[in-house]
């Protein structure tokens, strides 16, 4: 295992835990945008984590019904 190696490990480990781009430039010592960009990997649980907290945004303005639903229910015009 090299230096290199072990910075690289530990900044994808910071992105994965959230950190933003202007912290991963911080804690590497970069002056690019560029260079952070190959610390943001996606991962399986990483978009699933994303699609989660959309759903909680998109249920939170829906009232908790889904479109779905809604659609469902009986019009209340009828």
């Amino acid at each position: 295992m090299h230096f290199h190696g072990l910075r690289h490990t530990g900044n994808t480990l910071a992105a994965s835990a959230g950190a933003s781009i202007r912290e991963l430039m911080e804690r590497m010592g970069h002056s690019s945008t560029r260079a952070e960009m190959i610390y943001q990997h996606s991962t399986d649980e990483r978009q699933r984590e994303v699609a989660r907290k959309l759903d909680g945004l998109a249920r939170g303005a829906l009232g908790e019904r889904s479109g779905t639903q809604r659609a469902r229910e009986p019009d209340e015009a009828e």
